[in-house]
């Protein structure tokens, strides 16, 4: 069964989880996701001369996200995506769910910091499941905090009726 779209909802991921699978978030992986990169970058753009090279340094990985649509690069893609019924993370331009777990065994949800998540605003958030293992690590995720709101809420309106 398709997911239910966005624009025909009244309020965003507020359908039963029983009758539709809706989207209630979705985000893609950051540049921050490739660490070593990142941090040469950082400290090049927090030079004034030497600025020019680190947003050079960016502009490719920054790019790769769109070259997912070629034959056997679809992996450049990552995307995270938040259900009523299951957190994903998803690659390729048209998407496939690569690694899941439905919201009702979700435990916790950590952040993981490094010394680039202040400069651009990023984290790695660690999905533990109700047993305490480690379900999958989300790299690179964009306003790490809200995201880790989001599925924490997710779970704790829908989680119950899965």
């Amino acid at each position: 069964m398709p997911m239910a779209r966005i624009d025909s909802q009244a309020v965003t991921g507020v359908v039963p989880p029983q009758q539709q699978e809706a989207m209630i978030r979705e985000v893609w992986e950051t540049t921050a996701a490739n660490g070593p990169a990142m941090t040469m970058a950082r400290k090049l753009i927090g030079t004034i001369v030497l600025a020019p090279i680190g947003w050079l340094l960016l502009a490719p990985l920054w790019g790769k996200r769109f070259l997912g649509f070629l034959p056997g690069l679809s992996f450049l893609t990552v995307k995270f995506t938040l259900t009523n019924r299951r957190l994903m993370i998803r690659k390729g331009m048209k998407p496939h769910a690569t690694a899941e777990i439905p919201l009702n065994q979700i435990g916790e949800v950590r952040i993981q910091t490094d010394s680039n998540s202040d400069f651009y605003s990023t984290a790695d958030l660690e999905v533990q499941r109700k047993d305490g293992s480690i379900a999958f690590t989300m790299k690179g995720v964009p306003e790490p905090e809200s995201f880790r709101q989001a599925i924490l809420q997710s779970r704790d309106a829908w989680g119950p009726y899965l």
